[in-house]
């Protein structure tokens, strides 16, 4: 499912993790970001012990939300040795996502 990362943790799970990390910011109540859901959870099972997949409530976590300027949701911020290397706004087909994790491998 995704580790579920908030203000507190994210520099220990995202920014010092060994392996690249996919972060999905997400709210409950954003219809698109349930439509990830799935691909996500898919993503976090097939490439698990190659990538980490964490989680982002942005309705609980407001000041990573706002320290990456994140304005829409879904978005996915893809971290290499603790930096941002990709970005993906918006529902997109599981290829796309898995294109970008595969580039960073």
């Amino acid at each position: 499912m995704g580790i579920a990362v908030n203000d507190v943790n994210f520099e220990e799970v995202v920014l010092k993790s060994p392996r690249p990390v996919l972060v999905d910011f997400w709210a409950e109540w954003c219809g698109p970001c349930k439509m990830m859901l799935p691909i996500v959870e898919e993503i976090a099972t097939e490439f698990e012990g190659r990538v980490d997949v964490a989680k982002v409530d942005v309705d609980n976590s407001p000041a990573i939300s706002a320290r990456y300027g994140i304005r829409n949701i879904p978005t996915i911020l893809f971290f290499k040795n603790g930096e941002i290397v990709d970005k993906q706004v918006g529902a997109v087909p599981k290829t796309t996502l898995v294109a970008k994790l595969d580039a960073l491998l």
